[in-house]
């Protein structure tokens, strides 16, 4: 039982970074109906940026740094890769679009900071702690309340600020919102830069736990959007559900069976939603006008 339990606890930590990168994906598909592909190279950069800024100010300075970097990448992924792709409706436009900015931004990364894997430094102890017999570290446990904070932080903002309003009504109905004098596309550039913003976060929230590597990077992204199918693109719930079971189910399957097949459970589970609810777990299924 306490192999079991240490397996939940550590997939619970890794979970919820899927979750808050999932959540971004989100976040975009709700008001302009796309995705930033290059959420994984907004991790990176958020993580490479954060593991500069940490050894000249410390990581309570870091943070803010970092959000804002992940805000303004985001705003730039939007104008550059979206924006045309949108006005001309080409569908895969603004695919392609944030695919190749997020291998330009790669690039970009394996330049400054260079190829090799980096380690940063844990602003906690790195001793673990011990709970009924399951080791935990203090970092995991700031991981988990530091992604769920971010999230409700931004549901909060969403719900109760009047340009979360403005957000919300542009998600519901985007012609609607423009009617009613809302910009929907500063909405738009403003829930890009939101989704990176979360990425940013969770590059350094896991980077004091793993190294820092292009490669790494890329599978999280890819990974937070087969999450972000499973549960839902509509729902912040099912971003967090998802990222909780491909966290747990990675980590027993590691354990259990050989970390060559760890990633065979995620992609199981993502064939068979789509096979018998392509809305996903919590998602809902729209009516499209045409």
């Amino acid at each position: 039982m306490d192999v079991i339990g240490q397996l939940i606890v550590s997939g619970i930590a890794q979970g919820m970074i899927y979750g808050v990168i999932a959540f971004g994906y989100q976040l975009t598909f709700a008001t302009s109906k796309t995705l930033n592909f290059g959420q994984g190279e907004a991790l990176l950069l958020g993580s490479l940026v954060g593991w500069s800024v940490a050894a000249v100010t410390g990581y309570l300075i870091m943070i803010p740094i970092v959000l804002a970097f992940g805000m303004l990448q985001g705003a730039v992924v939007e104008r550059l890769g979206v924006r045309q792709a949108m006005r001309t409706k080409s569908e895969a436009g603004w695919i392609m679009a944030t695919i190749a900015l997020g291998i330009i931004f790669k690039n970009m990364a394996e330049n400054i900071w260079g190829r090799d894997a980096l380690k940063f430094p844990s602003p906690l102890p790195e001793a673990p702690l011990s709970f009924a017999g399951i080791s935990v570290l203090p970092m995991e446990i700031a991981t988990v309340v530091g992604a769920l904070a971010l999230m409700l932080a931004i549901e909060l903002f969403n719900r109760r600020s009047i340009y979360g309003k403005a957000v919300v009504a542009t998600a519901n109905d985007r012609d609607a919102a423009g009617l009613m004098g809302i910009n929907t596309s500063l909405v738009i550039t403003f829930s890009y830069s939101l989704s990176s913003m979360a990425a940013a976060f969770a590059g350094v929230l896991i980077a004091p736990n793993t190294s820092i590597s292009s490669t790494t990077t890329a599978a999280l992204g890819l990974k937070a959007f087969a999450v972000a199918i499973i549960g839902g693109l509509n729902s912040g719930l099912g971003a967090i559900v998802g990222g909780l079971i491909l966290g747990i189910t990675e980590n027993m399957t590691g354990y259990y069976v050989s970390t060559g097949y760890k990633d065979v459970p995620g992609l199981v589970l993502l064939l068979l939603v789509l096979s018998f609810k392509p809305a996903g777990l919590f998602g809902r299924t729209a009516i499209k006008k045409v």
